[in-house]
């Protein structure tokens, strides 16, 4: 049960279909883990006050939590390993800044961590494609 959540692959048979997740794959990956995860670990006092303020208890674990599922998350949904974990977790994350940490904040504000959310269910939903780790492993 764990294995196929972890890795089961959908059995695409369209060219286009896994090229196009391939490249939605890999494009939202890297953007999450370098543009926004890799900034997060370590997690710094200021990251990890704002956790804090939006009511997380232990707001260390949490901010760890987030800055991983960026940076760790994005890499793995990058190379399609454990892609619907990765995702899950990436929409978690993305869920929370969204409707937590920019509650207040105008449209235009939110909207990035909401597109970034729709992506990642549908990664959750699609699977990695034909061209990923989780192929490979599924086919085993």
């Amino acid at each position: 049960m764990v294995k196929r959540f972890l890795f089961h692959n959908e059995s695409y048979q369209s060219l286009a279909l896994n090229a196009g997740l391939l490249f939605f794959r890999v494009s939202m990956g890297l953007t999450m883990a370098f543009a926004h995860g890799l900034g997060k670990i370590p997690p710094k006092a200021g990251f990890i006050g704002f956790v804090a303020k939006i009511g997380f208890p232990a707001p260390e674990l949490f901010a760890w939590g987030a800055g991983l599922a960026e940076l760790v998350g994005g890499l793995f949904l990058a190379v399609g390993l454990a892609t619907r974990f990765s995702a899950l977790s990436l929409a978690i994350t993305m869920a929370v800044a969204g409707f937590l940490a920019h509650a207040s904040d105008p449209w235009n504000i939110k909207e990035k961590a909401l597109i970034y959310l729709f992506g990642y269910v549908f990664l959750f939903i699609s699977g990695a494609g034909k061209f990923s780790i989780d192929a490979m492993i599924s086919k085993k």
